[in-house]
């Protein structure tokens, strides 16, 4: 007993934990890493809080502010619109789509790093993707187009939508009478 009690306490005992400080030697502690992220996070809210404790007073303050908050609104209700635009006229919206095709690629590049410095973790990879499925998806402009117009002729207010064109045995049953349960039942109540 005395060997064993010795060992647990070289091992546990002592004031210090011989395998959780070899753990941690090849692991983080969990504890102390999430004390020291909410520090880190404290300290950062903290400078955040003293940029904005300054009083901006004058029109260009408040005009450069409110400049600043323009360009993700815009870039997500522009994105929406376009999505709004390819439902609603696909012709218009396939034409301004092979002007942005025209687009010569250093340009997209610039594009890239500009969007990319604004919003932080862009990538330019990302931006050539982009351009490429949108080559991609105007090869699919001509299909679209005719199932479009394959829906529009399946409408119930297009003219001559009964029609049965040259089908004589639609014809026929087109025009002779089906049995009515409900027509009949009124037939007989009403006699």
């Amino acid at each position: 007993m005395g060997v064993i009690e010795k060992l647990f306490g070289f091992v546990f005992g002592g004031g210090s934990n011989v395998v959780r400080e070899t753990v941690e030697v090849f692991r983080e502690n969990a504890e102390a890493g999430a004390a020291r992220g909410a520090q880190l996070q404290g300290q950062a809210m903290a400078q955040y809080g003293q940029e904005f404790a300054v009083l901006r007073m004058g029109w260009f303050d408040r005009f450069m502010d409110a400049i600043n908050r323009l360009p993700r609104p815009m870039l997500a209700l522009g994105t929406l619109g376009l999505f709004v635009s390819a439902m609603v006229n696909p012709l218009w919206f396939s034409e301004r789509m092979q002007g942005i095709a025209l687009v010569p690629e250093p340009l997209w590049w610039l594009l890239g790093v500009i969007v990319s410095f604004y919003f932080g973790a862009r990538h330019q990879v990302k931006a050539q993707q982009f351009q490429r499925e949108i080559v991609g998806t105007m090869v699919h402009v001509p299909q679209v187009l005719d199932n479009i117009a394959q829906i529009r002729e399946l409408r119930a207010d297009a003219v001559m939508i009964a029609d049965t064109g040259e089908d004589a045995r639609l014809s026929v049953s087109a025009v002779q009478p089906d049995d009515n349960p409900a027509l009949e039942a009124w037939k007989r109540a009403a006699a």
